[in-house]
């Protein structure tokens, strides 16, 4: 009955993927008709204006379903390995170190491409990483759930702060900075797939290849440890996974908020806590989420768009509040 339901949970994730998928292509500014959508992808010899407009979609498309699972899966990951049912990138400050480094390396030193972006962000995002954990690993009690969250968020804070004292004196810098840090995956085409494809391809391997250790250390570090589970090495490679997986995200859509806190602790409230189940339906569920999100910025902003970004947080953070309020932010 176990493996019955966890097939049929698979297969409503594809089902629903595939729906997402069919509605970026024939939803925005232009609505083409789902038919049409589908015979434009079958028929490569249709050169009508609506085959254009969807395969003009196509990237954008592609992009969404990366990004939303590699935010999923990174998500899954930064709560697994901190015990904390409300980790995710923008909870613990990972985005905003990302967006802090991109904006300096705009304003000092004449950063201006995505492969550019891609390393500068996941500098970013790996110092800031640590200084939060080094933040919240200090004091008695060690690293908790609670220091942890209250850490991201005074880094985020914090850089935050830098950003916008970076940005504000240079309007030059504000013009090429304020879409980006919305969170958007309207800029998307095959040269961006082409740069995040390797940094994705490494965090989803890392992933996979470490779920049977953190499913160990979900019984606690003394019973992981007696198993042979060397839980500081495990715990440094997914957080560089998750690192890897957000940054290089971030660097070219932006900061998306709240797809790796709502997918995964929701995945987690069907499957249960066996992470071979919720890593790769968090991939799923993050790229449905990031699809169906820039969707609906594209219907709602009509004749122009609502960033991704927006749309996310806005279905986000009424979840914040709902998961902060019955876990009472305990251990996982």
């Amino acid at each position: 009955m176990k493996h019955t339901k966890t097939v049929g949970i698979y297969l409503v994730g594809i089902i629903l993927l595939g729906i997402c998928v069919l509605a970026s292509l024939a939803w925005g500014s232009k609505n083409i008709e789902i038919g049409q959508a589908i015979n434009a992808l079958l028929n490569s010899s249709d050169t009508s204006f609506s085959a254009i407009v969807v395969r003009e979609r196509i990237p954008r498309t592609i992009f969404s379903i990366m990004a939303g699972a590699s935010l999923g899966i990174s998500g899954a990951l930064m709560q697994s390995i901190t015990r904390n049912p409300i980790a995710d990138p923008s909870i613990l400050g990972v985005n905003t170190g990302a967006s802090l480094f991109v904006v300096v390396g705009i304003a000092f030193f004449n950063i201006n491409s995505p492969n550019q972006y891609i390393w500068i962000a996941l500098a970013g995002a790996a110092i800031t990483s640590v200084l939060v954990y080094g933040i919240a690993s200090i004091g008695n009690g060690g690293m908790t759930p609670i220091k942890l969250a209250l850490a991201g968020s005074a880094t985020s804070a914090v850089l935050s702060s830098l950003v916008s004292a970076v940005i504000l004196p240079r309007s030059e810098v504000m013009d090429a900075f304020r879409f980006w840090q919305v969170g958007s995956v309207s800029g998307a085409t095959w040269e961006s797939i082409r740069l995040i494809l390797p940094f994705i391809a490494i965090g989803l391997i890392i992933s996979i290849a470490a779920t049977p250790a953190l499913n160990v250390l979900a019984l606690g570090d003394d019973v992981a440890t007696g198993l042979g589970v060397n839980i500081g090495v495990i715990r440094v490679i997914c957080a560089v996974a998750g690192v890897i997986l957000s940054g290089a995200t971030t660097a070219i859509a932006g900061p998306i908020g709240f797809i790796g806190l709502m997918i995964p602790h929701s995945i987690r409230l069907i499957m249960g806590s066996n992470l071979r189940g919720i890593v790769p339906l968090s991939a799923i569920g993050g790229a449905a989420l990031l699809l169906i999100s820039d969707v609906l910025g594209r219907l709602i902003g009509s004749p122009g768009e609502l960033q991704v970004g927006i749309v996310t947080a806005f279905l986000g953070a009424p979840i914040l509040i709902i998961i902060a309020k019955k876990a009472k932010v305990r251990a996982i």
